[in-house]
């Protein structure tokens, strides 16, 4: 027995060792199994990390914001200028006036005196510099330009354009790209110095700075220093969410090693210098130093003075919480708390530091809009963009729009529309009245306002470019330029007939149209039905010339519609936009040159590279010298015909052309006018094409007169082309006269459609006159 528990002990000492052994192996193998799990698993998701930073990294590519600028204002001696129109121009351009402009992005008035410190601006053509010039004003117009360093006279000086809109990322995002090179030294290190000391030492994580943010946050007893690097924040802003956890910190760890390890210490800071977050603008985030700059100060960053560096540096703890303009004590702390720190470490000497903190915020009141200023103005030009862009890349490129809105007349158009409104509600018409209205540059076919809304700033219908209406009498004077071109046919004193008519109609009925005081007026020139809008004459005249003459002349001029060949399409029974009223008109206010109507002259990359330039083209149309002889009649609208009370209600006088239009029932109000250098058409009207009881003459005409009033006017030139002249004729019978003959008034008329016969005045004066009347009028002797 003693001897079998003897050999059970020594069995029991043997395998004690095996066991232990077993177990060790056991271990081994768990551990080597975890090993590869944590490797099989975490390699992988390294690989998947390092992917991520070098893809996305890699381009840097932001999604940066379209910027949409006005025209830029030349200002030269003679050009027309009002002092109030310069100051609008300067101030929706950001700029602040001052008693003394000192710095750029001031102006000074000082009786006619303008003294103006432009900012340095990427025009389309290049860039160009700050410069400080003086301007004198005298009236309407620019006396002089002188710089006012030396006095030098200026032949031209331009003001850098307005921003009107910014075409924003999906996800509302704003920011102004900048190179580290363009930021100024204090910057770059105080940010450093604030933010991460050790920046230039560490490999993305810093575990002296996660030591010391720890020891501080426990002696204060909340957290008063954070540990991260500037390469973590980045990670955290560039490529992670916002989410507080483990997994997401693990993540940014290792990503912010990974981005030390591809890339040098310079790309990570001006990375950071574009990406951080810095402020808020309604809906769209401010981030970066180049935007936050502009938001703060309405400054370049690169023109940052100390104590401005050292606030944006602040907001870097955080935007909201020290918001300069909503918390101006807390933000001033912060940035002095900066300013001391940058004195601590040898950025700045002590009283370089105090200097700073004597100085206030230096925050502007407000920051420069960059939202849409003008939307139905900006509608045109995405519908412009649209048709070589997409909506992503206006979206996402940062590309500059260079367009031709006028800020000054774009304001003056937008006042006319909604304070004439008002009026004629005053006067007794519909409250529930709508309005477009469009301005162009009558030379270049340059769109200098647009408005297609009674307010401004609702965002929806654009009328001016999508209300389709019919245009009522607006289409006549086309009708008429047609008769002048057969010259052996028609001149302006050609009697025709304004007397009824009845057409019957493809479905049985019977179509009669009626003049608009119901009489008829029998023989009449073409001169008086078309000034006085004589629908009788205009129909019985168009029927002698065929509806499809005036379809082929309407797509002629510009307008690409849908015009039916019916009888009634001669008094406007045509559905058009305003905008495509204005480019009829255009070619008529342009001695017969057609200029297609543009909102955009340029498109650039956000380094100044040009994409696409929208040229001036002109397109001569044919009898040209009829459209001049039409231009005199159109005047004559004015002076005695149906929009006769146009130049009391601008309140002043001066030669302008133009027409008003009244469609059925009182639906439409129309009127389309020009000046020497501008035309404009404007709309009045029911959106439910109810009655409105409106006509050319009581609502659109009022709200163009309202536009024009406050516009330099230029007169029409009534000089006609080569093909045209004008000859003294006696009006009631159409015969030729002569200066100084009773009733002799001076017509213009097409070549080959003047009269032969003469009255007995005319006669006389030919027979006192030595040299042929024939040679003296058409340059050749009588055959």
């Amino acid at each position: 027995m003693a001897k079998t528990r003897k050999k059970t002990r020594a069995k029991r000492g043997k395998t004690a060792p095996a066991r232990k052994r077993r177990w060790a192996g056991r271990l081994w193998r768990l551990f080597l199994l975890a090993l590869g799990l944590f490797l099989g698993l975490l390699v992988p998701w390294f690989a998947y990390l390092n992917y991520q930073v070098t893809t996305e990294f890699e381009g840097r590519k932001w999604d940066l914001p379209s910027r949409v600028y006005a025209r830029a204002l030349e200002v030269y001696p003679g050009a027309l200028l009002t002092p109030g129109d310069l100051r609008v121009e300067l101030e929706t351009a950001g700029y602040r006036e001052v008693p003394s402009a000192s710095q750029p992005g001031q102006f000074s008035f000082t009786g006619g005196t303008v003294d103006i410190w432009r900012r340095s601006f990427r025009f389309q053509e290049g860039a160009e510099g700050e410069q400080h010039v003086r301007l004198r004003l005298s009236g309407q117009s620019v006396k002089s330009v002188e710089a006012v360093s030396n006095g030098q006279e200026l032949g031209l000086f331009r003001l850098e354009p307005a921003e009107i809109a910014s075409i924003y990322p999906l996800q509302k995002e704003d920011r102004t790209l900048v190179g580290i090179a363009r930021v100024p030294t204090l910057l770059v290190t105080g940010l450093q110095a604030v933010e991460d000391r050790n920046f230039k030492h560490h490999h993305g994580i810093d575990p002296r700075g996660i030591a010391r943010a720890m020891l501080a946050n426990l002696k204060a007893g909340r957290a008063v220093q954070g540990g991260s690097t500037l390469t973590q924040q980045l990670v955290k802003n560039y490529f992670l969410s916002r989410e507080r956890t483990l997994l997401r910190k693990a993540n940014e760890a290792i990503m912010a090693v990974l981005l030390e390890y591809h890339y040098g210490k310079a790309e990570i800071l001006e990375a950071y210098l574009n990406e951080v977050f810095l402020g808020q603008q309604g809906a769209y985030a401010v981030h970066g130093f180049g935007r936050a700059s502009e938001f703060y100060f309405d400054e370049p960053v690169e023109q940052l003075e100390p104590h401005q560096v050292a606030l944006l540096v602040g907001l870097v703890k955080g935007p909201s919480y020290y918001n300069p303009r909503r918390h101006p004590v807390r933000a001033r702390e912060r940035r002095d708390l900066v300013l001391n720190e940058f004195a601590e470490t040898g950025l700045l000497s002590r009283a370089e530091a105090d200097a700073a903190a004597a100085e206030d915020l230096g925050v502007s009141k407000s920051p420069r809009t960059r939202s849409t200023r003008y939307l139905s103005f900006v509608d045109l030009v995405r519908r412009q963009l649209a048709m070589i862009y997409a909506e992503e890349d206006l979206r996402t490129e940062g590309l500059r729009v260079f367009t031709t809105l006028s800020p000054s007349e774009q304001e003056k158009a937008q006042s006319a529309v909604s304070e004439g409104l008002e009026n004629l509600a005053d006067r007794g018409l519909p409250k529930e009245l709508q309005a477009a209205l469009v301005l162009a540059d009558s030379a270049s076919g340059e769109v200098r306002a647009l408005v297609g809304d009674r307010e401004p700033g609702r965002p929806g219908f654009n009328r001016a470019i999508h209300g389709r209406r019919q245009v009522g009498s607006v289409i006549k004077p086309l009708v008429y330029l047609l008769a002048l071109e057969h010259a052996a046919d028609y001149n302006l004193l050609t009697r025709i007939e304004d007397a009824p008519i009845a057409l019957r109609q493809p479905d049985g009925s019977t179509w009669s149209p009626q003049n608009f005081d119901r009489e008829s007026h029998g023989s009449v020139s073409l001169l008086e039905a078309m000034t006085r809008s004589y629908n009788q004459a205009t129909v019985n005249l168009g029927l002698q010339l065929g509806v499809n003459a005036l379809v082929s002349r309407v797509a002629q001029l510009g307008v690409n519609a849908d015009v039916e060949p019916v009888p009634s399409a001669f008094l406007g029974a045509v559905e058009l936009t305003p905008l495509e009223v204005t480019q009829i008109y255009q070619s008529l206010a342009n001695a017969g040159y057609s200029v297609p109507l543009r909102s955009v002259i340029a498109v650039q990359t956000p380094d100044g590279e040009e994409l696409i330039r929208y040229p001036l083209r002109l397109l001569p149309q044919p009898r040209r010298e009829a459209i001049g002889v039409l231009n005199f009649a159109l005047t004559e609208v004015v002076g005695q015909g149906t929009a006769r009370a146009l130049p009391e209600l601008m309140g002043k006088s001066a030669t302008v052309a133009g027409k008003t239009g009244t469609t059925n029932d009182r639906r439409d109000s129309w009127f389309v006018g020009y000046t020497r250098n501008r035309v404009a058409a404007a709309w009045v009207g029911l959106d439910d094409f109810s009655p409105a009881g409106v006509t050319g003459s009581n609502a659109a005409m009022r709200i163009w007169a309202r536009l024009f009033r406050d516009l330099p006017l230029e007169p029409v030139d009534l000089r006609v082309p080569e093909g045209a002249h004008y000859l003294w004729v006696d009006a009631p019978s159409g015969r030729l006269s002569a200066e100084g003959c009773p009733g002799a008034i001076q017509l213009p008329y097409v070549e080959g459609s003047e009269p032969r016969d003469m009255t007995a005045c005319g006669a006389t004066a030919q027979d006192g006159d030595k040299e042929s009347i024939w040679k003296k009028w058409f340059g050749r002797d009588e055959q």
